[in-house]
């Protein structure tokens, strides 16, 4: 079985890292683990096929301009 150490990682990503494997009843080491290997089984084609539905069944609608609405949430 192969290892990988990650050096120059940010303390606050650890942290988050941490408060996560903490609410999954998990080690650090395990939460890093589990991750890894779910980002690396991943091959995108699901999401790929999912955004495909999603562009049908939106496509040839017009959408109005957000920008009022976003610049009032950040004022919040």
């Amino acid at each position: 079985m192969g290892e990988v150490l990650i050096r120059g990682l940010d303390r606050a990503i650890v942290e988050r890292l941490k408060r996560r494997a903490r609410k999954s009843g998990r080690s650090l080491q395990a939460e890093v683990k589990g991750i890894l290997e779910q980002a690396a089984s991943t091959d995108g084609s699901a999401a790929r096929k999912l955004a495909a539905q999603i562009r049908r069944k939106l496509g040839g609608r017009t959408f109005g301009d957000s920008t009022a609405l976003v610049r009032a949430d950040r004022r919040r």
